[in-house]
């Protein structure tokens, strides 16, 4: 199968995650991805996570799978000059360095587009291309995660501290999504029209975008705060929550994150089951699903009941309905509910650990996760990335060893192999 981006050739200039990570979904698209490193290589390289040691460094191999690796000082002039000839032959420049840093190794913009006009020039940051914090550098822990308020958002009331990100590299892997989203959008334009772009994601817009529905919905909810009590005083004590609302900004109650929102539905929550697993059910339409929910649990009671007999009547005894269902799923185990709750037509899944995400019978079948084998036998389950075309996961094999393959894009780009020793000699190559 020919990839779409079959003979798309992609030149990164980047480090760390974010960026990598887009140049990652172009090589699974099948982009031909050039990783410039400076001589000591990306950082990622050698990280340890965890205190995993042993084997391929699995975020180096992660980010970086499928693309082909020179190192080059781009302090050195003609380090400079050779990613620019580089730079002459590709569809697309991607990089992560911050605008001080591009305009001082003279890789910005304007001078990757005086050697190459149509070029798709595309960046990843930190707060976006504008602002007094455009040049500011950012993290995913902290630009995406704490200040784009999903730290916040899924933090529950009464917690120490902050709740952190689900996985390393979760901002990043988002953000370097849409990035690459955004190349594929540029390389359509150029296709149609001949011009190039400049293509800019951060991780603040990223996180921004995934809390849509909540900035706009507390918009609305504190709008319809004020309509109906526009006469009320501020709180004299002054302890708000600052999420708009009356109570925590994730509720109360043992696992309803939201029993105390006047829109909130018992029915979109977490429930702990005997054996210590959690389900998830989201089922918007909560009074479609009700009737049907209690008599599966074996709870056809609550049907009845004069707190859950109507509409009305469940929106003001949400908590009440929480509680009621924290207590039942309590009393069977996982394996017991599955087989329940399979007898209503309500949505529902399980809330699922590392572990088992690879041995989901739909990650099996669709190719999500696949094997990537390396020496001594050893093998690294490695996610392809999420858009699949006809249907087909892309295949996915292992990142360079650093420098692999510095002559032979020199070459391909016109220089001759005494040209190549020269520069290595100078110290520009390494």
């Amino acid at each position: 199968m020919e990839r779409v981006l079959e003979g798309v050739k992609v030149l990164e200039v980047s480090a760390w995650a974010f960026v990598p990570s887009a140049g990652a979904v172009l090589a699974d698209w099948g982009a031909e991805v050039v990783k410039v490193e400076p001589p000591d290589g990306d950082p990622m390289r050698g990280l340890v996570t965890g205190g995993i040691t042993g084997g391929p460094s699995f975020p180096w191999e992660i980010w970086n799978r499928g693309k082909r690796s020179i190192s080059l000082d781009l302090r050195h002039p003609d380090g400079r000059e050779l990613v620019l000839r580089l730079a002459e032959t590709a569809d697309v420049f991607l990089t992560s360095y911050l605008a001080p840093t591009r305009c001082k190794l003279g890789i910005d913009v304007d001078d990757v587009r005086a050697r190459h006009p149509g070029i798709v020039y595309a960046c990843g940051t930190g707060h976006g291309p504008a602002g007094d914090e455009a040049d500011k550098g950012g993290y995913d822990a902290i630009s995406f995660w704490a200040r784009g308020g999903l730290a916040a958002s899924t933090t529950p009331p009464g917690t120490s501290r902050p709740v952190g990100q689900p996985a390393g590299a979760f901002g990043d892997s988002l953000s370097g999504m849409a990035l690459a989203g955004g190349v594929a959008a540029a390389l359509v334009r150029r296709a149609r029209t001949g011009e190039g772009a400049v293509v800019d994601v951060s991780l603040l817009g990223t996180a921004l975008w995934c809390m849509q529905m909540s900035i706009a919905g507390a918009a609305v909810l504190t709008a319809a705060a004020a309509a109906a009590a526009p006469t009320e005083p501020d709180d004299p004590t002054g302890e708000t929550d600052g999420s708009g609302g009356s109570g925590p900004p994730n509720g109360s109650g043992s696992s309803s994150p939201q029993a105390t929102n006047p829109l909130a539905n018992p029915l979109v929550n977490t429930y702990r089951t005997a054996d210590r697993r959690w389900l998830a059910l989201c089922m918007l339409q909560r009074d479609v699903y009700w009737d049907g929910l209690c008599e599966a649990i074996g709870r056809p009671d609550l049907v009845t009941d004069p707190r859950f007999a109507d509409p009305e009547a469940r929106s003001r005894h949400t908590a009440e309905a929480v509680a009621e269902l924290d207590a039942t799923f309590a009393t069977r185990t996982l394996a017991e509910w599955r087989e329940a709750l399979a007898t209503q037509p309500g949505q529902w899944d399980v809330v699922k650990t590392v572990l088992e995400l690879p041995d989901d019978p739909q990650a099996r079948a669709n190719g999500y996760v696949q094997p990537v084998a390396y020496e001594d036998g050893v093998q690294l389950p490695m996610v392809s990335s999420p858009a699949q075309i006809d249907r087909t996961p892309p295949p996915l094999g292992r990142a360079p060893g650093f420098n692999d393959d510095a002559d032979d894009l020199l070459r391909a780009a016109g220089l001759s192999d005494d040209e190549i020793l020269r520069h290595r000699i100078a110290g520009a190559l390494t």
